[in-house]
């Protein structure tokens, strides 16, 4: 299975399985602004799609994942964050049983649900359209939504397991791997390899995640620029 895709992989996704997605000026691509900050440009990226990218964002700051390093000078950086890049096992069987608790695939009815969780629990980026992007599952208590997890970019052969949060109070009963595992099949199902990204210091979700197979590609950063 190819690697390619998941060295710059915002790109690789909005030109491929979210193109319906892509919000377009030339090459540079970005997701809708309620669905995810990221953008960004191809590896080749040239002078003119660096300005087609400035005038995509607007107002909005320019966030990008491990894109070409030339980025053109007087673009002040607001914000660096260190992440590792993370691949799931090839085959996986599960680990964790539902037991009584109920998975329920989550949609367009869901939303604000969703959005409440992911303000509570800081996930990453989360807006009011972000369980477009693929996928997601959760799990409910007494109608609450108490846990999730989803789908984000999916550069070729590859689809990004994302979203993953339980509410505090009902943390340590094993559902973000529940929900992370069921999620993770579906991918395997069309054919997809599983992968993730973490911050560096996270080193709770980092166990987790070696404990379920996962292993580090690489390092990279996200960044988040401001047009000169």
């Amino acid at each position: 299975m190819s690697h390619e895709g998941l060295d710059n992989p915002v790109w690789a996704s909005l030109s491929g399985a979210h193109r319906d997605l892509a919000v377009a000026n030339g090459r540079a691509l970005r997701y809708p602004v309620d669905v995810s900050p990221f953008m960004g440009v191809p590896d080749d990226a040239s002078p003119k799609d660096w300005r087609d990218l400035a005038d995509l964002a607007g107002v909005d700051p320019i966030v990008l994942v491990n894109t070409p390093a030339s980025v053109p000078d007087g673009w002040p950086v607001l914000r660096q964050i260190s992440a590792l890049q993370m691949l799931g096992p090839e085959h996986a069987g599960p680990t964790v049983a539902a037991g009584d608790w109920q998975v329920d695939r989550l949609g367009a009815a869901d939303a604000s649900d969703m959005l409440a969780l992911a303000t509570v629990t800081e996930p990453g980026p989360f807006g009011a359209r972000t369980g477009v992007l693929g996928t997601y599952l959760g799990v409910r208590d007494r109608g609450k939504l108490i846990a999730m997890a989803g789908e984000r970019l999916q550069p070729d052969g590859w689809t990004e397991i994302s979203g993953v949060c339980t509410d505090p109070a009902y943390r340590g009963r094993g559902l973000a791997r529940l929900l992370m595992e069921l999620v993770a099949a579906g991918a395997r199902e069309r054919g997809d390899r599983p992968f993730l990204h973490v911050l560096s210091d996270n080193a709770g979700a980092i166990r987790l995640y070696e404990a379920m197979g996962y292993e580090t590609r690489r390092q990279l950063t996200i960044t988040v620029h401001r047009p000169g």
